[in-house]
């Protein structure tokens, strides 16, 4: 049986999809996507009508290192929370926006990245990337406010509890207008 060049070219196709779908080139084609999408948005406070408060902010955590915290002893601060996992395109994509943010803000603003994958992975990840960030695992349940089906998920919090920004999917945390929000939640 002879194919024919339509039937090359569909198999073709067929292989490209299952590679971007199921390889780790997909993986990073992914996660290069989410990079060139994230570049574009930039999160957006919740209109002050619909911004939700956090009422409890017990939510045990544990570092890297084992230590545990809880959110209880960041009330009062401008807190930042993101939810990602290394097996996740989009989370990867926005990292790094995180990471230059972070680097600017540790001193001002309550950075908790709580990473939803396993410790040794989030370690092997954080290491190859060089990333310094304070990544946490959860220790008890997740205060509703703060609950979401989707990651990556990314909260801030002003000073008083308020839930300024809730926003699902990858954004580029590293824009002017996160910047200046961060700066006028920090002068409030």
């Amino acid at each position: 049986m002879k194919l024919t060049k339509e039937q090359i070219g569909n198999g073709i196709w067929i292989l490209a999809i299952l590679l971007i779908l199921f390889t780790p080139i997909g993986f990073h084609a992914r996660v290069l996507v989410n990079k060139v999408v994230a570049a574009v948005i930039s999160p957006s406070a919740v209109d002050e009508k619909e911004q939700a408060t956090l009422a409890d902010y017990h939510w045990n955590l544990i570092d890297l290192e084992g230590e545990s915290i809880n959110l209880q002893s960041k009330k009062g601060h401008v807190i930042l929370v993101n939810v990602w996992a290394t097996w996740c395109p989009p989370c990867v994509a926005e990292l790094p926006g995180f990471v230059e943010l972070y680097s600017d803000y540790k001193d001002k603003v309550t950075f908790v990245f709580v990473a939803n994958d396993e410790k040794d992975r989030v370690i092997a990840f954080l290491e190859k990337k060089e990333y310094r960030l304070p990544v946490y695992f959860q220790a008890s349940a997740t205060p509703k406010e703060l609950e979401s089906g989707s990651i990556p998920v990314t909260y801030i919090i002003d000073k008083e509890g308020g839930i300024v920004v809730n926003k699902t999917g990858a954004a580029n945390w590293n824009s002017e207008k996160t910047r200046s929000m961060l700066d006028k939640l920090l002068a409030d």
